[in-house]
C-alpha cells in the first residue's frame, strides 16, 4: 500500500531537479502522476533533462505518470494542464506547485518583461493552477496543495549592509517565494472547512540541480555542501498525505518536518532548519 493510491497528482517543473525527483517518489507511492514542463525531449533545452526522461524512468520502475507539455507562465496552459490531467486520470487530487523561473539580476537592471515572466511562473501560477484544481477538491472534501518555496524568502534584513555583495540579483525571486508563503497560508485557511491542506517547503540547504548548478549556487551536481533532491521529495510526500488538521498552514524545511515526523534521522538534518531562523510565516 502507498501513501498515494490511484490519487491523481500534478507535478509542475519535473523534466529536472527537485520536480523529477517528486514525481517519482510520487509515482512509486501509487500516485498517478501529471508531470508538467516546457521541455519535452532531451537536447531541446540548455539544462539536461525533460518530460520524456522522467516519464519512462518512473514507467520503467512500475508506476504511472504520463507528459504534459505547459509553459504555465500562460493562464491558458495552466487551464490546459489541469484539463488534461482530469482527461487522463480523473480529478486531480494533489497538486505541487515546483515550477520556477529565476533570472539572477539587480532590480536597476532588470528587463520588465523577465520580471513579469518570473512573477508569472513562480506566484501567479500557483494561483491559478490552485483555483483550478480546488474545483476538484471542494466537492469532494479532501485534496493537498504543496507549495515548492525557498530560503531565498528569506530576506536580508536591515543594514547596514557590510561585507555583502550588493548586487545578488535575488531580490525578485526572494519576493516572489515570500509571496507564496503568505498564500499558502492564506489559502490553508480559506480551504480548511472543506478538508484540504495547503502547505509550503523550501530546502534546507541548496539542492544541487542542473538550474543550481547553472546559477552558481553549487559547484556540481555532487557538491557535498547540497542536499539530495530525494529530501525535499520526501518532504512534500509527507505535506501531500498528512491529514490536514495536523499540517495543514505550515512553511516549514524539508530536514526539519522529516526530523519532526521520524522520517529522517535527527543526525541528518543540517542547513536552515537547524542553524538559522526561517521566514516570518515558518515560524506562525
Amino acid at each position: 500500500m502507498g501513501r498515494l493510491d490511484d490519487k491523481v497528482v500534478i507535478v509542475t517543473g519535473a523534466s529536472r531537479g527537485i520536480g523529477k525527483d517528486i514525481a517519482a517518489l510520487f509515482a512509486a507511492e501509487g500516485g498517478k502522476v501529471v508531470c508538467a514542463a516546457r521541455t519535452v525531449e532531451e537536447g531541446t533545452h540548455p539544462l539536461e533533462g525533460s518530460l520524456n526522461t522522467t516519464i519512462q524512468e518512473i514507467r520503467d520502475a512500475g508506476g504511472e505518470a504520463t507528459a504534459a507539455a505547459a509553459n504555465i507562465s500562460l493562464p491558458e496552459d495552466c487551464e490546459a494542464l489541469v484539463q488534461a490531467a482530469r482527461d487522463t486520470y480523473g480529478p486531480v487530487d494533489v497538486l505541487v506547485n515546483n515550477a520556477a523561473l529565476t533570472y539572477f539580476i539587480p532590480v536597476k537592471d532588470y528587463p520588465l518583461n523577465r520580471w513579469m515572466r518570473s512573477w508569472a511562473v513562480n506566484f501567479h501560477a500557483p494561483f491559478i493552477l490552485s483555483q483550478l484544481v480546488l474545483e476538484d477538491m471542494i466537492p469532494r472534501g479532501s485534496g493537498s496543495i504543496v507549495n515548492i518555496s525557498s530560503g531565498a524568502a528569506i530576506g536580508p534584513g536591515r543594514g547596514p549592509y557590510q561585507n555583502v555583495p550588493p548586487n545578488s540579483g535575488g531580490t525578485c525571486y526572494g519576493a516572489e517565494k515570500a509571496a507564496l508563503e503568505r498564500f499558502t497560508q492564506g489559502l490553508a485557511q480559506e480551504v480548511y472547512e472543506h478538508g484540504i491542506s495547503v502547505t509550503a517547503v523550501s530546502p534546507s540547504q541548496v539542492v544541487p540541480t542542473p538550474g543550481t548548478v547553472f546559477h552558481n549556487l553549487v559547484s556540481g551536481i555532487d557538491d557535498p555542501r547540497g542536499e539530495h533532491p530525494e529530501l525535499m521529495a520526501k518532504a512534500s510526500l509527507l505535506l501531500a498525505t498528512e491529514p490536514p488538521e495536523e499540517i495543514s498552514g505550515r512553511v516549514t524545511y524539508s530536514q526539519q518536518i522529516l526530523k519532526e515526523y521520524g522520517w529522517i534521522d535527527e543526525a541528518t538534518g543540517t542547513g536552515t532548519s537547524a542553524g538559522r531562523e526561517g521566514s516570518g510565516y515558518s515560524l506562525i
